[in-house]
């Protein structure tokens, strides 16, 4: 009676081979998981990383954005441009309507990153307009 039986050592080893199958496939589909994670995550970082290349150019985004006001539809508007150390504040008093529309199509084509924007009515041809742009 002192020795062990074979068949409860056999069927010790098949429970912990049935229990490490278990495991195992549990284990892969976490892996499978991570790795779906994974790529999406590096999917979006490329993403930030195009992003913060547009825009954290600041002289590319002062030529662009002097590109943009030196236009001859715009020279009638007497815009306004103060530069900061990381905006620039536009403003207009009075703009006509083909200049807003064609100012806001640059605008908002471009890359710009716009942190206030405020544009109110003077006349049924005219409005004011200031906007800041951060970079």
């Amino acid at each position: 009676m002192n020795r062990i039986n074979p068949l409860h050592v056999g069927g010790l080893l098949i429970m912990i081979l049935i229990f490490l199958i278990f495991k195992l496939s549990g284990v892969k589909n976490e892996l499978l998981e991570v790795k779906n994670d994974y790529k999406e995550t590096l999917i979006i970082a490329n993403e930030l990383n195009e992003l913060s290349k547009i825009y954290s150019d600041k002289q590319e985004l002062k030529k662009s954005l002097n590109r943009v006001l030196r236009q001859s539809s715009l020279r009638s508007a007497y815009i306004s441009k103060k530069f900061g150390k990381s905006s620039v504040v536009i403003s207009s008093e009075s703009m006509t309507q083909t200049a807003i529309n064609s100012f806001m199509t640059k605008i908002l084509n471009g890359s710009y990153n716009i942190v206030s924007f405020k544009i109110k009515r003077l006349s049924a041809k005219n409005v004011s307009l200031k906007m800041e742009i951060k970079w």
